[in-house]
């Protein structure tokens, strides 16, 4: 299939596009928001095209990820819409703005998300996440504790960055992502958007991993933390309660739960190989990429097939 999509999400959109089909992905001359083209730190294959959106043609089906795009999709064409985010405003009374639509098809990310989206009378499903399996093992030689998210001075209590100082008693912090160069505590390193394999690396080293994210999607960087076999800290909050299991990894809302067990984790490296080894066995097996792959091509399978 012709599939046209815009570069929003890098991550999400590597492992969209290691599937069979032929991916048309908009560029413009200032490579803004509206057509960066393809990934400069991922790395996607050739059958990625990018092109002006003018220039595109012969396209059977569009994946939009943000509602402005439903505008620019040529008539006729069947599109899937990716909610890649947890509800913002009056939640748990947020309405979609695509809610009440019979032209489009919204895909859910997790089951937490369409749960509290209203999406009213708009078809909807959900495609779990799946992921290149990062090159990268866990080591946890250094005894410092790893986050990645972007924009953390900005997001803020979001993605937890206020909760970033109570963890630094126990080991310093170092920060991978964009955004995370205005970070400013003794304690703590930020390491602004290096390329992601390089970051791989430097995350496996550090002895566990913390996801802070209070209101937030399924962080793919958490996904890859755990198929590297890297021992996880997470609050206990949106979709990452069903994401973890108790074996494999610590969950809690009580903050002084998780820094203890980031004390423990420092402590006994041994029991973060055990912790670490099950994070990769339950990773692997729910958030594999031939489970995501083959789970879209089923559903552009049915969209296409339905617009005939």
């Amino acid at each position: 299939m012709n599939i046209l999509l815009w570069h929003v999400h890098g991550s999400w959109t590597t492992s969209f596009v290691q599937g069979k089909h032929r991916y048309l992905v908009p560029v413009n001359n200032d490579r803004d928001a509206w057509g960066r083209g393809r990934a400069r730190t991922f790395d996607w294959p050739e059958t990625v095209e990018e092109l002006p959106l003018d220039e595109i043609r012969d396209i059977d089906v569009a994946i939009a990820q943000r509602p402005e795009e439903l505008d620019l999709i040529p008539p006729h064409v069947p599109v899937i819409y990716v909610e890649h985010n947890t509800p913002k405003g009056d939640v748990p009374f947020s309405r979609h703005p695509l809610a009440d639509r019979d032209d489009v098809l919204i895909a859910h990310v997790t089951h937490f998300n369409e749960l509290f989206w209203d999406c009213g009378a708009t078809r909807t499903t959900v495609i779990e996440h799946g992921i290149v399996e990062p090159k990268a093992r866990w080591t946890g030689e250094l005894e410092r504790l790893a986050i990645v998210t972007n924009e953390p001075v900005r997001r803020g209590r979001v993605t937890g960055t206020d909760l970033f100082p109570r963890f630094t008693g126990v080991a310093p912090l170092d920060v991978f992502g964009m955004g995370a160069g205005g970070l400013t505590h003794e304690r703590i390193t930020a390491y602004e958007d290096p390329p992601q394999h390089e970051m791989h690396a430097e995350v496996a080293r550090r002895r566990a991993y913390l996801h802070l994210c209070r209101w937030t999607s399924l962080g793919l960087s958490l996904i890859e933390a755990m198929q590297m076999g890297m021992p996880v800290i997470a609050l206990a909050t949106t979709e990452a309660v069903d994401a973890i299991p108790a074996d494999a990894g610590i969950l809690a809302t009580r903050v002084s739960t998780l820094v203890e067990a980031a004390q423990w984790l420092i402590d006994e490296p041994d029991e973060a190989a055990r912790l670490g080894a099950r994070a990769r066995q339950v990773a692997l097996t729910r958030f594999g990429l031939d489970r995501f792959l083959a789970d879209w091509d089923r559903l552009l399978e049915e969209e296409t097939c339905a617009s005939r």
